[in-house]
């Protein structure tokens, strides 16, 4: 059992969140009891997860999409405010990591995605303040098969936009929302660019500048980031983790 005031320090400290210009407060956005022995995980603290993580007799939940987004109504009402008032009447801490989440070298969203497509050399790129990663592959592969290893790594099989060379070997990626680094990877000369979502200027993008993209699901990219840190946190403190998949298949 550890006090919630350590767990939350231990965080920041391995996170460095005062390192990032990020769109939502990081660290504990609600404080519920001060003593941690059971925590649950999930991607966004959504209803469905914060009900789950009540019938399981959680202390405290970890997520990478909290509350209080920077242009995001301020009032406590409506779907926000069940949220919050479910957190508080049950006396649950939610701690919530947002950018230094996707960027830290070992807990990361990239640097986990990374590890389930078994790439090897993985690196951030540095211009990227840690969030564009890029990796060789140890064989080329076609543009089909790298949506299939793709598929495999996630269980999601990923939107493929078709473009430039008929074999892949040099790949960059970014999770999540990050389909605006097409064009800094497109610049690296990277053969193809794994992110999360799609918007209309992507196909363009990738398209005109010759670089594979693949969508692989905003929520799919980002399920190991979050289940990394739980269990380092579990490992750390001897409490138990449960990191709780909640489906979303954008």
């Amino acid at each position: 059992m550890i006090q919630i005031q350590t767990l939350e320090s231990w965080c920041n400290q391995q996170l460095q969140p005062e390192n990032f210009s990020d769109y939502c407060p990081n660290g504990m956005q609600v404080e519920g009891r001060r003593e941690i022995q059971r925590l649950a995980s999930g991607v966004t603290a959504c209803q469905a997860l914060l009900d789950a993580a009540i019938e399981w007799d959680a202390d405290a939940i970890l997520v990478h999409h909290g509350y209080f987004w920077d242009g995001e109504a301020e009032p406590l009402t409506g779907i926000k405010g069940n949220r919050i008032r479910t957190l508080m009447v049950n006396n649950i801490s939610l701690l919530a990591y947002h950018l230094p989440l996707d960027a830290h070298p070992l807990f990361g969203n990239n640097a986990q995605l990374g590890k389930h497509l078994q790439l090897l050399n993985a690196a951030a790129i540095d211009s990227s303040g840690g969030l564009l990663w890029s990796a060789e592959l140890q064989h080329p592969v076609t543009p089909q098969q790298l949506s299939e290893i793709i598929t495999q790594a996630i269980d999601r099989k990923p939107l493929h936009i078709a473009a430039g060379i008929e074999q892949i070997q040099h790949i960059g990626w970014c999770t999540g929302g990050a389909q605006k680094y097409i064009d800094q990877a497109a610049d690296l000369g990277l053969d193809a660019f794994i992110s999360g979502e799609i918007s209309e200027s992507t196909v363009h993008t990738a398209r005109e500048r010759n670089i594979h993209y693949y969508a692989a699901g905003h929520h799919a990219t980002e399920r190991y980031g979050v289940q990394a840190l739980g269990d380092a946190i579990a490992s750390e403190f001897g409490i138990t983790h449960r990191y709780i998949e909640i489906d979303n298949p954008a």
